[in-house]
């Protein structure tokens, strides 16, 4: 009993001060040079620009320098730095993971304190360290489909900016202005990029990387292409617009009518819960035996597995991709 004692001093310590640690360190004032920079580094590690100057500054993983050595040696910090600059936060992705560290410990330990049991005690901690990336995950749809939402506005914008006479990159600075977020700040970092020095291509694939979305990649390939050959660009741009906005249409019109099915689907996935908890409430003893048996722990972590399975199949079946 001692010797637990101390090791859950000693875990409390270690998660206190890594809290102190990611709260209060700063980001500093260099977040948006870091941000220009790595724009121009990306377009060098395509190796299709020609720079007079090398550049050589690399993306920050983490302001603590040694835990920035070890990220860089990864291949998907680099993945989890562009999925968490997608959601528009400005966080760190050591400063990610120590967060994601610290709420599972912290749930684990809090749940070991009322649970005797490692069977339940395990996934609270699993689940509350996936709950900071799941949060990342939703800011970054809802972001993607506020981006996706305006994007025909932008269109049409830009689309009427050349039929006056204005050049391209003028058209991307009015959308900058005129735009709300966050689609004012991703074409705002295009063409403060190219009007730097970087070269639109570069500038355009740069925004691609940022915003993984089929329309913008369109978007981008229809001016590369007319770039090189020639053409309306106005009429382009409308188009694309009005294949965005009928994409659009369809998908109301999907959602309105596998309602129902998202309906019956949100009732299967919280039935067992439910069912669960409310049993628990009117007759303890019946569901007591599921917490008391040696074999309880086993037939819940089935249930649970199977649950996932199930919501999993389900959720495929009634979302569709337009």
């Amino acid at each position: 009993m001692g010797a637990l004692i101390a090791v859950l001093t000693f875990l409390v310590v270690v998660v206190g001060f890594l809290g102190i640690w990611v709260f209060a360190s700063a980001e500093g004032d260099q977040e948006q040079i870091r941000k220009r920079m790595s724009s121009v580094h990306k377009a060098e590690r395509r190796g299709e620009v020609g720079l007079g100057l090398k550049l050589v500054r690399d993306e920050m993983m983490s302001n603590v320098p040694w835990l920035h050595q070890i990220m860089m040696k990864w291949s998907w910090s680099t993945k989890l730095q562009d999925f968490v600059m997608q959601s528009g936060m400005t966080l760190k992705p050591a400063k990610l993971l120590m967060i994601c560290a610290i709420a599972g410990i912290g749930a684990y330990l809090g749940a070991a304190y009322f649970l005797p049991h490692f069977y339940y005690t395990l996934p609270i901690g699993i689940i509350a360290a996936f709950l900071p990336v799941a949060f990342v995950a939703f800011k970054r749809r809802v972001r993607l489909r506020k981006f996706e939402e305006h994007f025909p506005e932008a269109l049409d914008l830009l689309g009427r900016a050349v039929r006056a006479g204005h050049a391209f990159t003028t058209g991307l600075e009015m959308i900058s202005k005129e735009c709300p977020e966050p689609l004012a700040g991703e074409f705002r970092t295009a063409f403060e990029e190219q009007n730097f020095g970087l070269p639109l291509r570069d500038a355009l694939l740069n925004l691609t990387e940022r915003i993984p979305l089929i329309d913008v990649r369109f978007f981008v390939t229809a001016l590369l292409i007319q770039k090189e050959t020639g053409g309306n660009l106005a009429e382009i741009l409308d188009g694309l617009a009005r294949v965005i906005r009928d994409r659009f249409r369809i998908y109301r019109e999907v959602q309105v009518r596998t309602a129902q099915g998202r309906l019956t689907a949100g009732i299967l996935i919280a039935l067992p819960i439910a069912m669960l908890l409310i049993l628990s409430a009117l007759n303890p003893k019946y569901i007591g035996v599921l917490f008391t048996d040696p074999l309880g722990p086993v037939i819940l972590a089935t249930a649970a597995i199977m649950q996932l399975i199930g919501s999993a199949i389900l959720w495929k079946i009634i979302h569709f991709e337009v």
